[in-house]
């Protein structure tokens, strides 16, 4: 029997463009309600991959979240250990370990849909901040949680 396939949202050629706008806006110092760029390097290319992210402080831990699921930034993440984020000319290198307990990633979770639900809601099929904690974990599984480091 075959493993499920992850969940993942691809983006659509609008939902590119969009990115790639944020993505730029950041790397001129425009941060779009707390947005930056992502620089992971790639799994197989070996080549930086660059991706616009909304960091998420959480009980004064800062976090990554895949509103969209198991991308491609995800799987070099998870290779790759870390990454930069970078504002403008503020660039901060930074290690991950992925949060795998469904109970904390649905804190998580729920604390980033708070701020970032009216952007990435429509990803979470139908789960929201006021979710309950049953949900929330239910959904964990779909959704990558990366809690970050920053090194520099």
């Amino acid at each position: 029997m075959n493993a499920p396939t992850p969940y993942y949202v691809q983006a659509g050629p609008l939902a590119t463009r969009f990115n790639a706008l944020f993505g730029k806006l950041a790397r001129f110092g425009i941060s779009v309600a707390g947005t930056a760029e992502l620089s992971v390097r790639g799994r197989t290319s070996g080549q930086m991959q660059r991706i616009p992210v909304n960091p998420h402080t959480y009980e004064g831990a800062q976090y990554l979240v895949s509103a969209r699921g198991h991308s491609q930034w995800v799987r070099n993440m998870r290779a790759a250990g870390g990454g930069e984020l970078r504002v403008g000319r503020t660039v901060r290198s930074f290690t991950v370990t992925e949060v795998t307990d469904p109970v904390q990633q649905g804190a998580v979770l729920r604390a980033y849909l708070e701020k970032w639900g009216w952007e990435v809601g429509r990803f979470f099929q139908g789960v929201t901040a006021t979710s309950t904690d049953a949900e929330l974990q239910a959904t964990a599984g779909d959704h990558p949680v990366f809690r970050i480091t920053m090194t520099r």
